[in-house]
């Protein structure tokens, strides 16, 4: 299966480099591109008055000090978000302006004690500041739609937004440097039919589509979902363990989606015991780091495309490594 740089698989920087910085920031986006990322990877969420900015969800109470802001203690409120009742602070109630008063902090400082010592120096970034940034140092982008079915009952469609500010840059093919993804199907089936940009179906090992367009993302990786999931995308984005679970055997789910077509771009490689199997674990505290590399050579060696890490430095490396083999 053909990847996109030099026949390597990709290394995308989740959130940034967001093992080191709080994610969804310049400075983590930048340090991943000095980290050798190929694609920086921005959640997107819209403001009030409709402008894409980059965060973990649109509510964003565990991201950023909105709590800290009495002027805003009284847009705290309740939503149901695909099926799930949330409690917070909302993107979608705030506008540009207002959400540039706010800094990010760190989401998991109990995992990235060290990321936390950056809570309140940076902003959160627009899509448009991350573009800038990516076609300054030559990288991709590879932004994920938030909650796409959500953002549309409200009065706030994503698609054609999104698609109007990528052309207006001139990424409207399967050669820009731009992959979109979202882990609905709707949301991915309109934007087939609006742009030549590559799309990325993601997939979790339990549960649906929030758009309830299938019956689970389990039917989705048999060679007849997969079949289907190649009319409108160009890959697969699966929670790694769909590919490998842990030190267990590894699934036929590469070989079954390259046999369709379909690249496989597996998430997310992150440096802490906490989200690495037993084996590859040193030590017993959850915060300290593992052995990463070795396990990104395990899923290299399984053929996957490219793969989204908190570490870009260590994928890289381990991509590199890999590739000289």
């Amino acid at each position: 299966m053909k990847s996109l740089r030099n026949g390597k698989p990709i290394v995308i920087a989740h959130r940034g480099a967001s093992g080191l910085r709080p994610e969804h920031t310049l400075e983590g986006y930048a340090l991943a591109i000095r980290q050798g990322a190929d694609f920086i990877e921005p959640d997107l969420v819209l403001t009030r008055d409709g402008v894409f900015v980059a965060r973990h969800e649109n509510e964003i109470s565990s991201t950023t000090n909105v709590a800290d802001h009495p002027a805003f203690a009284a847009r705290r409120a309740t939503r149901t978000i695909d099926g799930a009742e949330v409690a917070g602070w909302f993107t979608e109630d705030f506008t540009l302006a207002e959400l540039k008063t706010l800094r990010a902090k760190e989401r998991i400082p109990l995992l990235r004690p060290d990321n936390a010592a950056f809570d309140g120096r940076f902003e959160i970034p627009t899509f448009e500041e991350i573009v800038t940034l990516a076609k300054a140092h030559g990288v991709g982008v590879y932004p994920e739609t938030k909650h796409p079915s959500y953002f549309a009952l409200i009065g706030l469609p994503m698609e054609s937004r999104l698609v109007a500010q990528l052309h207006r840059h001139g990424w409207d093919s399967a050669e820009s440097p731009v992959i979109l993804q979202s882990f609905e199907v709707n949301n991915l089936k309109a934007l087939h039919g609006m742009t030549g940009l590559r799309l990325i179906q993601l997939m979790e090992r339990d549960g649906a589509p929030a758009d309830a367009a299938t019956e689970s993302y389990a039917a989705m990786t048999t060679p007849s979902g997969l079949a289907e999931v190649a009319t409108y995308a160009w890959g697969i984005g699966p929670n790694k363990a769909m590919v490998q679970d842990g030190d267990a055997a590894p699934t036929t789910l590469v070989a079954d989606a390259h046999a369709v077509g379909l690249c496989v771009h597996p998430w997310t490689f992150r440096a802490e015991n906490a989200f690495l199997p037993p084996s590859l674990r040193q030590g017993d505290e959850p915060s300290a780091n593992g052995h990463l590399t070795d396990e990104i050579a395990r899923y290299l060696a399984l053929g996957i495309d490219g793969f989204f890490t908190d570490f870009p430095a260590t994928g890289a490396a381990a991509r590199d490594a890999h590739h000289k083999e």
